[in-house]
C-alpha cells in the first residue's frame, strides 16, 4: 500500500486513535508519522468489513494478514451491502423500524454477510458522507456514557464520628437508558478504572464505546502525566475491546441525557438514602445497588417498559462478551537491563530477568498487581510473577550469560581476581557470595560494590571486614558496608568479647 509502512504497535494506535474520531492530521502529529501514511491506512479501513473495534480484536499475525491482502472479496460484499443503504434509510423512516431489525433480515438472506457491528458501521459512514439523518443517535451496545456526579454523599467513620465524603459515579446506556450507580472515594485514576470494571461486570457485557465527559480530575491536559494516564486508558480499552477516551467531551444532546440520568439518581437514589446512616462504603454501595434495581425496574412514563426490559429486550444481546479474566491497572515505567541480566524496579525494589543479549537497552515495564512484563520495542521478552519481597531477584535460567557465555568478562574468576589483590580473605568472601545464587549474575552487582568500597576505605579495612563476614551464615554487600561504617572491623576478632551479627535483613541486591 502507499505510504510508509508501520510496526504493528503503531497500527493499533492508528486504529485507536481513528476509533477515537480523531482527524487523519491529528493522528500523524500525535504519531509522529507522515499524514499520508495515515491516509492510505485509513482509505484501507474503508475498504475493509471491519470497523475499527473489530480490527483492534484480531491477533497481530490476522491484523498483519488483512492489510496484505488486496481486499478484493471484502470489496465485493461491502458492494453488495452499499446497494442496499437506500432502502435502509426508507426503511427507518418507518415507525417501529430499526437497524436490528433490518440486520436480521439482510443476515438472514446473506448467511454470510456482516455482523450486526459492521453492518450498522458501514451504513453510518455512509450516512454521514451523505448527510442523511437517521435513526443513528444510539445504537444498541454501541456506548456507554459515564460521568460523576456534582453531589457527593456521606458515610460515618466509626472510630471518628467523621463524616467520609464520597464521589458518586453513574453510567447510562444511551439505548435502553439502563443505569449504573456506584460511590467510590475519589475521582481518580485507580477509582474511575475500579468504577468501570464493576459496571461491565454488572451488565454482563462491553460497549463499543465508553465516552465519559471530560474529566479533568482524571486528566489534566497539558500534565507531564497525561500521557502515562492515556496509556492506562488504552490499556484498559484493547483489554475489553472497546474505546474510551477521557479528553472527549459530549456533544450537546449527550450531555443532555446523562445530565438527565444524573438528576433522577438525585431523585430516586441520593434523597431516599440520605435519610439514613451508613458506616462504611460498602454499606452505602449496598444501599445504593438496592434503590438501582428500583430505579431500573420504574416504567417509563409512557407506559412502553422499563429501562431493565427494554435492556434485556433491546440491548444486552449487542454488548460484546466480556473478557475472561477482570481487568487489573497496568502501570508503566522505563528501565535499562543491567550487566547482571536484570531490570530492577523501584516500586517493590525488586529485580527482573531479561533475555542476556537485551544487556544494556532500554526497556519498558509494564506491571499490574500480579505480573510483570518487559517490553522492547513493543516485543515482550520478558513475563515474571510480581513479587513484593524487597531485594528479591525473579529470575529465568535462560536469561542469564552464565547460561550461554560470559559477557564483558563479568565472571566469577574476573571479581575473585580483582577481590585477591585486596586480600586472600576479600578473595573468599567473594567467591562465596557469587557462589550462594543459582546465577552468579545476581551475585556480581554486590560483587563490585564491595570492590568499589576501595574508594572510601583503605585495602586492610576491607580484608578486615571479609575476614569477620566470613563467620557469618550469610554473604552480603550491606554485611560489609555495615561493618566498616560501624568500625568493627577495627575490633580485635580474637579478643573472645561477644560480637553481634550486623543486621542485614534479606539479602539485597543493590548497594548504595
Amino acid at each position: 500500500m502507499a505510504g510508509q509502512r508501520i510496526d504493528i504497535m503503531d497500527l493499533r494506535s492508528l486504529i485507536l486513535f481513528k476509533q477515537k474520531g480523531l482527524s487523519n492530521r491529528k493522528v500523524a502529529e500525535l504519531m509522529g508519522i507522515n499524514r499520508k501514511t495515515v491516509d492510505s491506512y485509513v482509505g484501507r479501513f474503508k475498504e475493509l468489513s471491519l470497523g475499527y473495534s473489530e480490527l483492534l480484536l484480531l491477533e497481530n499475525s490476522d491484523l498483519e494478514d488483512v492489510f496484505s491482502k488486496n481486499g478484493q472479496t471484502e470489496k465485493q460484499r461491502y458492494e453488495q451491502l452499499s446497494g442496499m443503504f437506500s432502502f435502509i434509510q426508507q426503511e427507518l423512516r418507518k415507525p417501529g423500524c430499526t437497524l436490528q431489525i433490518l440486520w436480521r433480515g439482510y443476515i438472514e438472506k446473506n448467511p454470510d454477510g456482516y455482523k450486526y457491528s459492521q453492518f450498522t458501521w458501514h451504513y453510518r459512514q455512509w450516512s454521514r458522507r451523505n448527510n442523511v439523518s437517521g435513526k443513528l443517535e444510539h445504537l444498541a451496545g454501541e456506548k456507554l456514557f459515564v460521568d460523576f456526579c456534582g453531589k457527593k454523599l456521606h458515610y460515618v467513620d466509626r472510630s471518628t464520628g467523621e463524616q467520609i465524603a464520597v464521589e458518586v459515579f453513574v453510567a447510562v446506556l444511551p439505548c435502553s437508558q439502563y443505569t449504573y450507580v456506584r460511590a467510590v472515594p475519589s475521582q481518580k485514576r485507580e477509582d474511575f478504572i475500579s468504577c468501570l470494571v464493576y459496571c461491565l461486570g454488572w451488565l454482563g457485557g462491553v460497549p463499543y464505546a465508553i465516552v465519559p465527559d471530560n474529566l479533568k480530575s482524571a486528566v489534566s491536559k497539558g500534565s507531564k502525566y497525561a500521557p502515562v494516564l492515556n496509556k492506562t486508558f488504552a490499556d484498559f480499552g484493547l483489554f475489553y475491546g472497546c474505546s474510551l477516551d477521557p479528553t472527549r467531551p459530549y456533544r450537546p444532546q449527550d450531555k443532555a441525557l446523562v445530565e438527565r440520568a444524573v438528576t433522577l439518581v438525585y431523585q430516586r437514589i441520593f434523597y431516599p438514602i440520605q435519610q439514613h446512616t451508613f458506616f462504611s462504603l460498602a454499606q452505602l454501595n449496598d444501599a445504593i445497588a438496592d434503590r438501582l434495581v428500583e430505579y431500573n425496574d420504574y416504567l417509563f412514563s409512557h407506559g412502553n417498559g422499563s429501562r431493565r426490559s427494554h435492556f434485556i429486550d433491546t440491548e444486552k444481546a449487542f454488548l460484546q462478551p466480556l473478557p475472561q479474566g477482570i481487568y487489573s491497572i497496568r502501570n508503566y515505567k522505563r528501565g535499562t537491563v543491567q550487566k547482571t541480566s536484570h531490570v530492577y524496579m523501584s516500586e517493590d525494589k525488586n529485580y527482573y530477568s531479561c533475555p542476556y543479549r537485551f544487556i544494556g537497552l532500554s526497556v519498558e515495564i509494564q506491571y499490574n498487581q500480579d505480573t510483570v512484563e518487559i517490553f522492547y520495542r513493543n516485543e515482550r521478552i520478558a513475563f515474571h510473577k510480581r513479587s513484593y519481597k524487597a531485594g528479591t531477584y525473579t529470575t529465568v535460567g535462560e536469561h542469564m550469560p552464565s547460561s550461554h557465555q560470559y559477557y564483558n568478562n563479568w565472571n566469577p574468576e574476573h571479581f575473585e581476581k580483582r577481590a585477591e589483590k585486596i586480600g586472600p580473605d576479600t578473595k573468599n568472601y567473594i567467591s562465596r557470595l557469587i557462589g550462594q545464587y543459582d546465577y552468579p549474575e545476581i551475585g556480581y552487582k554486590q560483587a563490585q560494590g564491595i570492590l568499589g568500597l576501595t574508594k572510601s576505605y583503605t585495602p586492610e579495612r576491607i580484608e578486615n571486614a571479609c575476614k569477620r563476614a566470613l563467620g557469618f551464615e550469610k554473604s552480603s554487600y550491606h554485611t560489609i558496608e555495615k561493618i566498616l561504617k560501624n568500625k568493627m572491623d577495627i575490633t580485635d576478632l580474637f579478643s573472645g568479647q561477644d560480637h553481634v551479627t550486623p543486621g542485614h535483613g534479606n539479602i539485597r541486591g543493590s548497594y548504595k
